[in-house]
Parts: structure tokens; C-alpha cells; sequence
């Protein structure tokens, strides 16, 4: 009965409260963003080490400034609070300059970073390519032959990493009648409503028809292309989607302690979205791709590859595609954001207002991980980026 009040009096709610049904939705997920692995089955991504992190410096002079986000003159306070923020990291220089916890929030915890997953699941593909294991101008099905016949059959990876396929798909989050509630359901996100024998993440996939158009025109976001490159990345490397980030990432990387993503019924990783990590360990992530692919003088990605993904995006793909509205000058390549601000920041997004944002120019990566209620709220998104790049010169 203590251990209940406890959680009860930190979250606002019993842990018998929380369920696969509603773990996306507000308040549960303040609690649920944490713990990812208790609802959906999930596979260890093993760190080196996974020992904690010495405390970070304390941020209390920057949450007190007032900051101008779209919405207003308020605090960096305020604006955290108000935006369902988690955690916050900031590093200048390589250095962590300060970290932010809510009260909910287990500092050096692990917390879901939805489609930010996609960008890591990337730099897989690029690490591959390096190695001339993977090659993004190949069709899709020399890796998958069973899509042969599919939306995907005259695709190619390159078309799949920058998600300029067209297949018939809507990213409905909030419909619980459309195809995009049957993906939830094969990747074990929802609850099983079709029996034992219910789909699977990798047929969902290959049932999905081709869209308006022809591949490489427009930039439609669309999270199917993202578990097709999981499961890419697994055929041309022979590694399980998990050990394969262990051996090119995690552990190059010097993580601090373990990730996770979860998988379907036949253990396929959810790499569009199923990744959850500390706010520290991403941070690593994005200063690895601000010094063009090394981290403390280990050379992990080709600086090619990372100059490509940061500056390389087709504008006119995106002018067309679905985001232009968030960032008019913006692009998108190998699944991360060109903003089009000045100095050419650039960063990966996940719903619920997941955030890993690098600016080269300032030497500057900041993190922020949130529960918003909404999965997507456009103006919000509008309001982080303002937010990004106010702090990120005043650091």
C-alpha cells in the first residue's frame, strides 16, 4: 500500500490505471514514456557499461530567462511546464552545460523517443553503407525479395531513408478505424482485437498499395518506410535490430546505460518509433553527428555521410510534402530535419513532443523529451523550434 501511495501521490494516478489501451494518452503517459518495456515487449539495446552519470549542472539560471516562442514573452520555466516537458539536456562544446528533470521524471531514466528512432535507425543504414554492406541506391527488394509486387517493388532504399515513396498510407494517430490503427496493432502498440494470429509488423507492411505519383517526388511522411529500413538494415548486417545498434552505435558511442525498442509478435524491431533511451545517451547521438561522425576522437560514421544527412535534403521534394508549413526553407535526408534557419541546425522529431536538435554552427545539441497529450499539435511544434533556436545562441 506505501509503494501506491507513492507512485500514486508522484504520478496522479495508480499504476493499475495504466494500460496497452490508453499509455499514449494524457496523464498516463507521463508515467508510461518511462516505462515503454512494461506494456510492450521490447529488446535490450546493451550498453557498455550502464553506469550512472555524475549529476549534471544545474540549469536554474536559463530556466529563470524569459524566452519569445510564438506564444508569448514567458520563462524557460514556464515553457517547459507548459509544453509537458520531461527532461532537457544542453551541451556546448561537447560539454554538458545543464539538465532539467521533472518532477516525475527519473533522472537518468530511459524515456521513449518515438520517431526520433527513425534518425538513429539512419545512422545504422549509414554505418552499413560505410562498410559497403548496404547500398541506398538498390531497390528495396534486394534486401526484402518479399516485396516484390508491393507499393515497395520499384523503390529504392534511398527513396525509403529519405521518405519519398509514395505508398497509400495516412499517419491517422488518432483514428481507431484506420489502416494506421491496424499498424498500431501489428507492432503490439494497441490492443489485439483480431485473435491469436493476428498480423504482423513486416505483412502489415507489404500489404500496404502504392500511392499517387511516382517514388522521389514528394516528402511523405509516412512511418511504414521506417520499420521497412529496420528490417533492411537486419538483412544486409545478419544482426537482430538491437545487437546491431549495440555493435555500430551504443557501443562505439560510450552509451551509459542500456536502451531499448520494442518488437512485434515475430520479434521485428519497431524502428520508426520504438526506441527509448536517456536524455544524456541521445544527447551523445547528436554531438556525434555536430562533429561530422566522431565522438571523443573515435571516428564512428563518414563524414560524408553526416555532411550528406545535415545538407544534402531536395528542397523541392519538401516544398511539396507534407511539413513544408514547419519549416518553409526546410528538407529532410537520411530521416532527420534540415530546419533552414541560419547556420543550417538541423534535427530529429518524434511525436509527443520528442526533440534532438544540433546546431553546428553555435556547437551547441539540445534534448528534450516531453508528454504532450497530443501526439501532434502543430503550432507547439512551430513553438520548440523558436524555443531551439533562441537558446541555442544564447548558450
Amino acid at each position: 500500500m506505501t509503494a501506491q501511495t507513492a507512485f500514486a501521490r508522484q504520478f496522479g494516478f495508480a499504476r493499475s490505471d495504466v494500460t496497452l489501451e490508453n499509455w499514449r494518452t494524457h496523464p498516463y503517459n507521463r508515467w508510461a514514456f518511462q516505462h515503454v518495456g512494461e506494456l510492450v515487449p521490447s529488446a535490450e539495446i546493451a550498453a557498455p557499461t550502464d553506469a550512472p552519470e555524475a549529476p549534471a549542472g544545474d540549469l536554474g539560471a536559463l530556466l529563470g530567462e524569459t524566452v519569445v516562442t510564438g506564444a508569448g514573452s514567458e520563462t524557460v520555466a514556464a515553457f517547459f511546464e507548459r509544453t509537458h516537458t520531461d527532461a532537457f539536456v544542453a551541451l556546448k562544446g561537447g560539454k554538458v552545460v545543464g539538465e532539467y528533470n521533472a518532477p516525475h521524471m527519473a533522472p537518468g531514466g530511459r524515456h521513449i523517443i518515438f520517431s526520433i528512432s527513425k534518425s538513429l535507425t539512419a545512422i545504422l543504414a549509414g554505418s552499413l553503407q560505410a562498410d559497403g554492406l548496404l547500398d541506398p541506391t538498390a531497390p528495396v527488394t534486394r534486401y526484402i525479395p518479399e516485396a516484390e509486387g508491393t507499393a515497395f517493388a520499384d523503390a529504392t532504399v534511398q527513396h525509403v531513408l529519405d521518405m519519398t515513396s509514395t505508398i497509400d498510407f495516412e499517419e491517422l494517430y488518432l483514428d481507431p478505424e484506420s489502416a494506421f490503427a491496424r499498424y498500431r496493432r501489428a507492432t503490439l502498440w494497441n490492443p489485439n482485437t483480431n485473435g491469436p494470429d493476428s498480423e504482423k509488423l513486416l505483412s502489415f507492411i507489404m500489404t500496404i498499395g502504392k500511392g499517387a505519383g511516382e517514388h522521389g517526388e514528394v516528402f511523405r511522411y509516412r512511418s511504414p518506410n521506417s520499420d521497412l529500413l529496420g528490417v533492411i538494415v537486419e538483412r544486409a548486417s545478419g544482426l537482430r535490430y538491437a545487437d546491431l545498434m549495440v555493435e555500430r552505435l551504443w557501443t562505439p558511442l560510450g552509451a551509459k546505460r542500456g536502451g531499448r525498442i520494442t518488437v512485434d509478435g515475430e520479434g521485428t524491431a519497431r524502428a520508426a518509433g520504438g526506441i527509448s533511451v536517456t536524455v544524456r545517451d541521445l544527447a551523445r547521438v547528436g554531438e556525434l553527428m555536430r562533429c561530422g561522425g566522431v565522438y571523443e576522437g573515435r571516428r564512428i560514421l563518414p563524414e560524408s555521410w553526416v555532411k550528406d544527412t545535415a545538407t544534402g535534403g531536395d528542397r523541392e521534394a519538401w516544398k511539396k510534402g507534407d511539413f513544408a508549413f514547419l519549416m518553409p526553407n526546410g528538407s529532410y535526408r537520411n530521416k532527420w530535419y534540415q530546419t533552414g534557419f541560419e547556420g543550417e541546425p538541423y534535427c530529429g522529431i518524434g511525436i509527443h513532443g520528442q526533440w534532438l536538435y544540433v546546431d553546428p554552427a553555435n556547437e551547441v545539441v539540445l534534448v528534450k523529451i516531453a508528454s504532450q497529450p497530443l501526439p501532434v499539435d502543430d503550432e507547439l511544434d512551430k513553438q520548440n523550434l523558436a524555443f531551439f533556436h533562441e537558446v541555442s545562441k544564447r548558450l
